[in-house]
């Protein structure tokens, strides 16, 4: 499927929530894949119909993990405040009149979650939520998937992933080599867990080294 193909299946699966049933969209895939650029393309696209609400807004905070001596694997599965998510994607399925829902977001500026970031109106009906693990297995994770109407996988040539991935790490601070190091020991383990879960997406999105749906800017 292309970009317009895809932007017509997420109008379709819109169209067809109701007042008391909001959709729910997921996009996965390893990290550096796209995701947050599909996602992101999508929820412009669809203007006013849908929201965007990252997983990435549940990492648990910079104090956490040098408590739980996590800070060198931020971003793998356990780094993630899962139960959470899984219970604003449970609020976010079942909309209450009159009630904006906030979510939090993620600050690559500050590499930290900042609560009541993203507000999501009651009327909307899509959101559209992307993060590595949607495909995951574990009880929270599972219950967040649950939530999902469809979860669509999004892979990427991974030398090209890999690429990204080290150009975003280096953008937002991290000396080249370090960013490096970070991405061989770090993101690589997590796109790992990612790619075993691919097959049970209901959708899967191939993009070419060089036909990325907007620009590159993360996921």
């Amino acid at each position: 499927m292309d970009v317009q193909q895809l932007t017509e299946r997420a109008r379709r699966l819109a169209a067809t929530a109701t007042p008391a049933r909001r959709r729910l969209l997921g996009i996965t895939g390893p990290p550096g894949a796209g995701k947050s650029t599909l996602a992101a393309h999508l929820v412009s696209a669809l203007a006013g119909s849908a929201a965007l609400v990252p997983m990435d807004g549940f990492h648990l905070a910079e104090a956490e993990l040098r408590r739980l001596g996590r800070v060198d694997r931020k971003g793998a599965p356990d780094t993630f405040d899962a139960g959470g998510y899984a219970a604003l994607l449970a609020r976010l399925r079942a909309p209450v009149p009159d009630t904006v829902v906030y979510a939090p977001a993620f600050d690559r500026r500050i590499e930290e979650p900042v609560a009541g970031s993203i507000p999501v109106p009651p009327e909307v009906p899509l959101v559209v939520t992307e993060g590595n693990y949607l495909l995951l297995d574990g009880p929270s994770w599972e219950r967040a998937r649950d939530c999902l109407d469809e979860v669509w996988y999004v892979d990427l040539d991974p030398a090209e992933r890999v690429r990204r991935l080290v150009d975003r790490h280096e953008r937002f601070g991290k000396p080249r080599a370090h960013a490096e190091r970070f991405v061989r020991a770090s993101d690589e383990a997590n796109a790992r867990l990612v790619a075993a879960a691919r097959d049970r997406a209901d959708l899967v999105v191939s993009f070419a080294p060089d036909a990325a749906p907007v620009p590159y800017d993360g996921g």
